[in-house]
């Protein structure tokens, strides 16, 4: 069925061009021999091969460029009066006489372009004349490609300011008049194709529109290019038309690609001065709309703006970007009940981008949507979507990459509130996140307090997790993560003694709960802490010294006997031993081994 379709299509296609050649023909030996009707004639039959709606857009567009192509022909004749001895503006009036409205209005644009250039009436009033007549055509097919010829042979005689036709006073509100008018004319047939032919399959129709966008497209790209649009005219009049015109064709498609069209085409500078307006549209787009795309390439536009001068950023502060882009996500996210959670986390991944771009040194503002994201996961289960689970290592691994530091994380409240989210096998991976960050950048981990925040992090790999049991753990996987928890417990250190053995003390809390698989890869590592801090305390006396007894190796050691309290840790104690003779005295280095000795009794 399709195959016969497609074939069809092309015989009517290949039947359109053949006509279009076969009255092209007599079309040029009529321009030669300069004679005015019969090049008329001939052009508006070749014309009229544009009046089927047997074709697909794609198979029309082609038809449409064989018929431009001689078009373009038939213009140069026109601009020489000397060959067909008719003053323009009598031609403007003798080609409105073809027999079907599409030929003439086709004829009329031609015209109209020589018409304009002659410079023989104001450009404004030729182009205002073209653009009420083309309403005669609303077919949508026919009449886009209609519209886009007049867009195109116009886009170099609009009334700009330094052009060649520039009028009065309001010269660029004439221009920009002309090409929102034509831009809405075309919004309305675009949308208007989902109407057409109540039988046709849905997914057929949304990519037959797809293909015809960039036709209505274009014309937000003529407008940003009119010289005379400053600042205060895009806020005033040609954002507020343009988005009127997105909001009220309630159409999914033309919302979405008009929305990316005005954050492509525009200055970044004009979006960072209207950026309320452009914003307070997002909410009132339909709930179907991929808004979290729209916006994350408008934070992307203006992060990279940012990034691209210093002089810029105090203009984000004055217009308090970052607040209304929170609050904007907020009102998307309550408008569209509907919208996935992996949605709402992607936009607040592409809000913390921006925000670790354009204000990194405000870790307010980064706590502020890590909160946002734990408002909106409130209530709900662990995620367990692998794209929204995906989408939350994103959001906590920005901050590491920005700041390198882990230390920095650690002093954001809703850090850990957020990876309560994960499910237990990512919350895995997102502490092994954080460990390889911590390694990377040889971060030292000088106070207890970060050492309990940090333990609370990495939990997930500390010690087992409802529902996740150690061993279901794969044997590979379960050696790399504690091999990786042994790496970590080095990274702590503090010249104070007296922090250094709060820290040790910290560490012991948190592994002695790990159970007999983790204590051989974790109890070594803070053995080895233990053993450096009795070395740097050599010859301290363990005297009281005010309400608490300060840190001494007797103390140390103590708190060693806790440890190796299980009998899995003797021998490897035994074997630490070892280590002390060249390092200890001999009263240091008895010590531990009567301590592992004693219980064996």
């Amino acid at each position: 069925m399709i195959s016969n379709i497609a074939e069809d299509e092309d015989k009517w296609l290949a039947e359109g061009i053949a006509g279009i050649q076969h009255n092209a023909f007599y079309m040029h030996r009529s321009l030669d021999s300069n004679n005015l009707r019969e090049a008329l004639k001939y052009s508006a039959q070749m014309l009229s091969e544009l009046r089927t709606s047997r074709l697909s857009p794609h198979k029309y567009y082609e038809l449409y460029m064989r018929a431009f192509d001689e078009l373009r022909k038939l213009e140069i004749f026109f601009k020489d009066e000397s060959k067909h001895g008719c003053s323009i503006i009598d031609l403007y009036e003798l080609v409105q006489h073809a027999g079907n409205i599409l030929p003439r209005l086709y004829l009329l644009c031609t015209v109209g372009s020589v018409y304009i250039k002659s410079k023989e009436a104001p450009a404004k009033d030729v182009l205002k004349d073209l653009v009420e007549m083309c309403r005669g055509v609303q077919h949508p097919i026919r009449g886009l490609f209609l519209r886009s010829y007049l867009s195109q042979v116009s886009r170099d005689k609009l009334p700009d300011i330094g052009s060649d036709y520039e009028g009065d006073a309001d010269t660029v509100m004439d221009a920009v008049e002309f090409v929102l008018q034509n831009f809405t004319e075309m919004n309305k047939l675009w949308v208007r194709m989902q109407h057409q032919g109540p039988g046709r399959a849905k997914e057929k129709q949304e990519k037959e529109r797809s293909e015809l966008r960039d036709l209505v497209g274009k014309n937000l790209h003529v407008l940003s290019q009119i010289e005379g649009i400053d600042l205060e005219m895009y806020k005033d009049t040609v954002l507020p038309r343009v988005l009127e015109q997105v909001v009220n064709c309630k159409d999914e498609l033309a919302q979405y690609y008009l929305m990316d069209c005005i954050i492509q085409v525009f200055p970044d500078e004009y979006h960072l001065q209207t950026l309320e307006t452009l914003l307070g549209a997002c909410p009132q787009l339909q709930p179907t709309v991929d808004i979290k795309t729209v916006l994350s390439q408008l934070m992307e536009r203006l992060s990279n703006y940012a990034a691209s001068s210093a002089e810029v950023l105090p203009d984000f502060l004055q217009v308090e970007a970052f607040a209304k882009l929170s609050s904007a996500i907020g009102k998307v996210i309550e408008a569209q009940v509907d919208m996935p959670v992996v949605g709402a986390i992607t936009l607040y991944v592409s809000l913390l981008t921006f925000t670790l771009r354009v204000h990194p040194d405000r870790l307010d503002y980064v706590d502020q949507v890590l909160g946002a994201c734990v408002k909106k996961l409130c209530g709900k289960p662990k995620l367990e979507d692998s794209k929204a689970t995906k989408q939350i290592v994103a959001l906590l691994s920005a901050p590491l990459e920005k700041y390198n530091d882990i230390v920095t994380a650690l002093t954001l409240s809703n850090y850990p509130r957020v990876m309560d989210h994960l499910d237990n096998g990512t919350n895995k991976i997102m502490a092994m996140v954080i460990i390889q960050s911590i390694m990377k950048n040889s971060t030292c981990i000088s106070t207890a307090d970060k050492v309990e925040a940090l333990f609370e992090l990495i939990k997930g790999l500390i010690k087992d997790l409802d529902g996740f049991p150690v061993d279901e753990l794969d044997e590979e996987d379960f050696k790399d993560e504690q091999n990786s928890v042994a790496r970590l417990i080095h990274m702590f250190y503090n010249d104070d003694p007296e922090e250094m053995l709060k820290i040790i003390c910290t560490v012991k809390k948190h592994i002695m709960t790990g159970g007999s698989r983790r204590l051989p890869f974790t109890v070594p590592p803070l053995i080895f802490s233990a053993l450096r801090l009795v070395r740097r305390l050599q010859g301290q006396e363990g005297d009281v010294v005010g309400e608490e007894e300060p840190a001494t190796p007797k103390k140390i050691f103590q708190l060693l006997n806790q440890v190796i309290g299980l009998s899995e840790t003797y021998e490897l104690l035994l074997r630490l031993c070892d280590q002390s003779p060249d390092a200890y005295s001999v009263e240091s280095y008895t010590l531990p081994c009567n301590l592992v000795m004693q219980p064996l009794g």
